[in-house]
């Protein structure tokens, strides 16, 4: 293998070794809001576990509203990849207006037998960017404006056909057995501060004031990867029991709040999630929580604006969030020169968790220190340091592939 710059490396290994990656974070996984021990499964489940997530709901992403409407629209299929693949395409209709529906693209091995364990995951620029298949549709919602992807005034062209495909590598993906599900998640929420106006938000909130409790667009986003499951359900085409949900950056921080609320996903993957994902905020590195919510003040609720610089204070931690998706398995992976999302502050979330699912399902994170570059650790946790910068590669979708193969045959909770 080749040898480590030393630069970041050196001293995510340094900090490690010394004792950071160790000691159990605060708050401790497992005691209550009261001070008491949690020294049983049960007791987590039914206890520790509903207080948590009453936590999150609260403190941090706000809270989902029970309505679940969502229809299924326009299906379609065919074949695709060269015959490799079967493409289907379907709506996902959520409320009265034209434009607020879901447009989702799946790809699914044509040679496998019976239903397809899938990857379920948002991309950021359109389905028609996953792929250079001309059979996937171009965008019709907001996505970022992209010179390169021929993105002007918010609006998706032709231009973009297959440009970002190094993100989603359909035939390695596909050659493993697994079938692929996407969607963009400007269909659910536009990533701009809209005063909640758009997409889910103005479907289902209403004219009502918002609180400090409601939800913002990391809610919306994963509110809409669980009506994603609920239309693989309804096909027999798709093994719903073994969804993986997975996501990057901004959308590793919604699959692990998709995961932690709806424990119907069978795995958890968060790609260089940061701050409000898998990093340990109480390291205040890197991106911290005043930095992200003055940058993007529309992606948790209100009252996670108050943590600022006070991350000391916070009820809850993001190892605790990991802990959420306990015993389902589930994956933090970093970057080397990703220091905005805090490699190190994602491995001792992960060593956070660990205690938690030692206690629920007797495996945890096989890694006491962060491992080498490009050296995974796979156990019910799994985590990864990759070497080079923030983006999810061929490289990434090879380690969760061989981690879902890893679990394969565990039981969906």
């Amino acid at each position: 293998m080749k040898t480590a710059t030393p630069t970041i490396l050196t001293l995510l290994v340094s900090a490690a070794t010394s004792g950071q990656a160790a000691p159990t974070c605060e708050p401790h996984p497992l005691r209550m809001q009261d001070g008491a021990p949690v020294t049983s499964a049960s007791q987590w489940f039914d206890q520790r576990r509903p207080e948590v997530l009453e936590l999150f709901r609260a403190e941090v992403y706000g809270r989902t509203p029970a309505d679940k409407r969502a229809r299924v629209e326009h299906i379609t299929s065919a074949d695709a990849l060269d015959g490799a693949a079967t493409r289907k395409q379907w709506d996902l209709r959520y409320g009265a207006d034209r434009d607020a529906a879901v447009r989702v693209l799946a790809y699914l091995p044509k040679t496998r037998q019976g239903p397809a364990p899938v990857f379920v995951a948002l991309n950021f620029q359109g389905n028609h960017t996953v792929s250079p298949d001309p059979g996937v549709r171009v965008a019709t919602c907001w996505v970022r404006n992209n010179k390169a992807l021929g993105v002007d005034a918010n609006r998706a062209t032709e231009a973009g056909r297959g440009g970002v495909a190094g993100r989603w590598p359909v035939e390695q993906i596909i050659g493993r057995g697994y079938g692929l599900v996407t969607a963009c998640y400007g269909d659910l929420d536009p990533d701009f501060d809209d005063g909640f106006d758009n997409g889910v938000h103005g479907a289902f909130d209403g004219d009502g004031e918002r609180r400090d409790e409601s939800w913002g667009a990391i809610g919306a986003w994963a509110w809409g990867l669980s009506r994603i499951l609920d239309s693989l359900e309804a096909d027999a085409d798709f093994d719903a029991t073994r969804a993986a949900v997975l996501g990057h950056s901004r959308l590793g921080k919604t699959a692990l709040w998709a995961g932690a609320q709806d424990q119907r996903f069978w795995m958890i993957i968060s790609n260089n999630s940061g701050c409000g994902g898998a990093a340990y905020s109480r390291r205040k590195q890197g991106e911290t929580v005043a930095v992200i919510n003055k940058n993007f003040p529309h992606w948790f609720c209100k009252r996670f604006r108050s943590y600022g610089g006070r991350e000391d204070a916070l009820p809850v931690d993001q190892h605790l969030l990991l802990a959420l998706c306990a015993p389902r398995p589930v994956y933090v992976a970093s970057a080397q020169f990703d220091s905005w999302a805090d490699p190190l502050g994602e491995f001792l979330s992960a060593r956070g968790a660990d205690a938690v699912y030692r206690l629920v399902c007797g495996d945890g994170l096989p890694a006491e220190e962060m491992p080498a570059l490009d050296q995974p650790a796979h156990g019910r946790i799994g985590y990864h340091v990759r070497t080079g910068k923030h983006d999810l590669t061929p490289a990434d979708w090879e380690h969760y592939l061989d981690f879902a193969d890893l679990h394969r045959d565990t039981p969906p909770r």
